[in-house]
């Protein structure tokens, strides 16, 4: 389950309880994924739209059309380890190899430029959360999916002229594809909101494409060797922007303008017309003294009410909207931590031990993660003492990553909602120290155990973050400090091209130590954040029971009288 379904459930079950305590359903707000702005209600130029004013049709294809772009263009750049060897062959950088011998794959300032090349992508995209919410929020999602298009246009210009430019056009190439891919994922999560009883299949659809999407780069690289690199990577970008016009097409002539209403906005709106009346009875003296006119208005906002009350129904299906609230009740309780900092202004979440911890937790895995992307190939050369068994394991590694995200989505959801957040961070600190052991021996039978937990692991932690940082800090302040743990994450990413000097010129080519310690610092730092997060979780038992007992007693004590 991806970031979008961990806050769309959150968003809609904090709205719908609003609702149900009778809120005001003018003061409702919407989860803002904007990190420098404040929650306010949407303007006029964003104001979301009930799904049962656009046809089911439509709907539909606006889903399946996102779908195949965010497979497209969503996050082809985490397909690097594909395009790699493609890029080294066209020679790519490598003018850095002349002092380095003739080996096109033993090439240490090729590989270093190449893995720098990834690294400030990868840094991009996570940098990429604080302008995406802005926009999104601001401007709703057409405006930011077209913003994605012309960056990642931009990207494949660059990338196809490269080698004729006066200055390094991959890099910047490179990076401007990251950064469309968020621009238009983003801005699809709304979509989830077309068919509320179908939000977590959508969610997966677009999550699937996301991590599916790195196959992109495999795909190119079959269809170059088998035409023995006569395609070439200028024609392959150049014929690739294809995408994002035709995402640009497709945002306007066919997407939605403004966000789709959430759940809770639903239900709101049949009580909306409730408030507007008892303003206008009690305000409108000529209201009040005319019966013939006062009966016209409230006929005619009762068969408002009604017809939209009707079409609500539809859409959420008998008591949808009730059984949505009684799930997320249920991962509330299963959570353990649910709303240990909700409340509170952002600064003080951030100077809390909760997001310290967190935050060192994502620097370290996120290096980790994507220092093992960029190389794969070189660390099992090293590791099983031959080339060819190192490609057999990057070929292997680059059809397991698009599928072990699309395989692991649902049971990632199952595991999210009914366990514990401390199961969950005691998984994956679990599954990372087994993942490091696994990338120090020397076997093939370990290296693919790495590649297919790596896989599954990948997609698990991204999603356990954020449903991390939703839990504990609340909807409220999520933009903000979701937004500045990713940041701070992707820029520590800049770490790896120090750990690929280390593992060439310190190490001798030995990816070992670098791999202990970074194992080292994901064990110590996960430890650490396993443990106070299971303490406070019983900390907040305690408290949450003693509310109960003093509720209790305040109950009693009228009757004992």
């Amino acid at each position: 389950m991806s970031l979008a379904e961990r806050i769309s459930s959150i968003e809609d079950y904090d709205a719908f309880q609003r609702g149900r305590r009778g809120s005001s359903p003018a003061g409702s707000l919407r989860l803002s994924f904007n990190p420098v702005g404040t929650l306010a209600p949407p303007t006029a130029a964003t104001e979301p739209v009930g799904a049962f004013e656009v046809s089911k049709l439509k709907r539909i294809f606006q889903v399946i059309i996102a779908t195949t772009y965010c497979l497209l263009a969503a996050g082809i750049v985490f397909g690097y380890a594909a395009l790699k060897p493609v890029l080294v062959r066209e020679g790519v950088y490598r003018e850095l190899c002349k002092k380095e011998g003739d080996r096109v794959h033993d090439c240490y300032g090729q590989e270093l430029r190449l893995n720098l090349m990834f690294t400030t992508a990868a840094v991009a995209t996570n940098v990429c959360a604080l302008p995406v919410g802005t926009i999104l929020d601001k401007y709703g999602p057409r405006v930011c999916a077209i913003t994605g298009s012309i960056l990642f246009a931009a990207g494949c210009v660059l990338f196809a002229f490269a080698s004729q430019l006066p200055f390094d056009g991959y890099i910047l190439g490179y990076s401007l594809l990251a950064l469309g891919g968020p621009f238009v994922f983003i801005s699809s999560f709304q979509l989830s909101n077309t068919f509320p009883n179908h939000s977590g299949l959508i969610l997966s659809m677009l999550t699937g494409a996301f991590d599916s999407s790195s196959a992109v780069f495999l795909l190119y690289r079959m269809i170059y060797e088998q035409t023995a690199g006569s395609f070439w990577t200028k024609p392959f970008f150049l014929s690739y922007l294809i995408i994002p016009l035709l995402i640009l097409l497709s945002q306007l002539f066919i997407m939605p303008s403004h966000s789709y209403k959430t759940v809770g906005e639903l239900v709101a709106e049949v009580e909306e017309d409730l408030y507007d009346d008892a303003d206008v009875y009690s305000t409108d003296p000529e209201i009040q003294s005319n019966p013939t006119l006062l009966a016209s208005i409230v006929e005619e906002r009762r068969a408002h009410r009604e017809s939209v009350a009707n079409e609500i129904t539809e859409l959420l299906g008998p008591k949808g909207s009730e059984r949505h609230a009684q799930r997320e009740e249920t991962k509330k309780e299963n959570s353990g931590v649910w709303g240990a900092l909700h409340g509170y202004t952002a600064l003080e979440q951030i100077r809390s031990p909760w997001f310290v911890l967190i935050t060192l937790f994502t620097v370290v895995q996120m290096t980790r993660i994507n220092y093992f992307v960029a190389t794969i190939r070189p660390q099992y050369e090293f590791l099983l003492g031959s080339y060819s068994k190192a490609v057999r394991v990057n070929s292997f590694f680059d059809v397991a990553l698009p599928l072990g995200g699309v395989v692991a989505v649902p049971f990632i959801g199952l595991i999210l909602d009914n366990t514990s957040t401390p199961f969950v961070l005691t998984l994956l600190v679990s599954i990372a120290t087994v993942i490091g052991v696994l990338g120090v021996l020397p076997y093939m039978w370990a290296a693919y155990m790495n590649v297919l937990l790596f896989v599954v692991y990948r997609p698990l932690y991204y999603t356990a973050v954020s449903d991390y940082a939703a839990k504990v800090f609340g909807f409220q302040t999520f933009g903000k400090v979701y937004g500045l743990i990713i940041c701070l994450s992707g820029l520590f990413n800049f770490s790896q091209s120090a750990l690929d000097a280390l593992t060439h010129r310190v190490f001798h080519h030995n990816p070992r130590p670098v791999n202990f310690l970074l194992l080292g610092l994901a064990v110590v730092v996960g430890g650490g954040l396993v443990g106070f997060v299971n303490m406070r979780r019983k900390a907040l038992r305690r408290e949450m029971l003693g509310e109960e007992a003093e509720g209790a007693r305040e109950t009693l004590m009228p009757g004992g009288g």
